[in-house]
Order: structure tokens, then C-alpha cells, then sequence
């Protein structure tokens, strides 16, 4: 038997508003047979701190936001499907949706976390779900 910990990561251009950014959401977490309620917290760069629709979507779904360093992010370069020269330049960091989701999911289930599926995009933003599966001792 096992349980999961479920994480968002999230990347998106200036002014992508919550409704986009929900929708890109809904999509990834479809693709992978899952539900909003799945998801433990959601997860971006720092960069992206001043993005009020990123801010207005984890207020919207009650789930903590965490905003994440480069420092933090760059040890996942090698793990990211899509490394993202420009994304490495203005952030510090080569893909922010896939990095940040697997950050995240590592600091919160303290092993190491496994993308699912690739990031999508849309005109504005990118999506990446990461997992942590915890095995259940009987």
C-alpha cells in the first residue's frame, strides 16, 4: 500500500491571470487523473513573487504557495524534460514549473520526487506535477 504527496509547480509571463493559470492546472492534473483536492501546495520562483495571479490562484484554492530561490531550484537542471536557456536568465533557474514542482514535493516529503509527465503549456504559462510516493509499512 502507498500514499502520495502531490505538488504544482507553476511558471507564467507577467500579468497571466488566475483564470489561466487554473485552467492550465486543471489540465495537467486530467492528463494524470487527478483532482484539485490531490495537491498538497503549489510551487514557483521567487521571480515570480509580484504575480498576483499566481497568488490569487492558491488563495482560490486554499493551498500555500511557495515561492522558491534559484539556489533552491538549480540542482534540478539535469532532471528537467525542457531546459529553458531564456527561463535560466531571467530566473536563475532552467525551467521554472518542473523545477519548482520538484523542489517542493522533495522539502515536503523529504524524498526524492518524481515528475509526471512532461510540463504543458499554454500561450501564457507552464504546469508541472511532481509526486512523492511514501511506501506504508504494516
Amino acid at each position: 500500500m502507498s500514499t502520495a504527496l502531490y505538488v504544482a509547480g507553476l511558471g507564467c509571463r507577467r500579468g497571466c491571470s488566475r483564470e489561466q493559470l487554473l485552467q492550465l492546472l486543471q489540465q495537467a492534473l486530467a492528463q494524470q487523473a487527478l483532482q484539485l483536492s490531490d495537491l498538497s501546495s503549489l510551487a514557483s520562483s521567487e521571480h515570480k513573487r509580484d504575480e498576483p495571479g499566481l497568488r490569487q490562484l492558491a488563495e482560490y484554492l486554499q493551498l500555500p504557495l511557495a515561492l522558491l530561490p534559484a539556489t533552491a531550484l538549480a540542482g534540478y537542471h539535469a532532471r528537467l524534460s525542457q531546459p529553458s536557456a531564456l527561463s535560466l536568465q531571467i530566473t536563475g533557474s532552467a525551467g521554472v514549473a518542473e523545477a519548482s514542482a520538484l523542489a517542493q514535493a522533495e522539502a515536503l516529503g523529504g524524498q526524492r520526487a518524481e515528475l509526471l509527465g512532461g510540463k504543458i503549456r499554454s500561450a501564457d504559462a507552464t504546469c508541472a506535477l511532481a509526486v512523492v510516493t511514501f511506501l506504508e509499512t504494516v
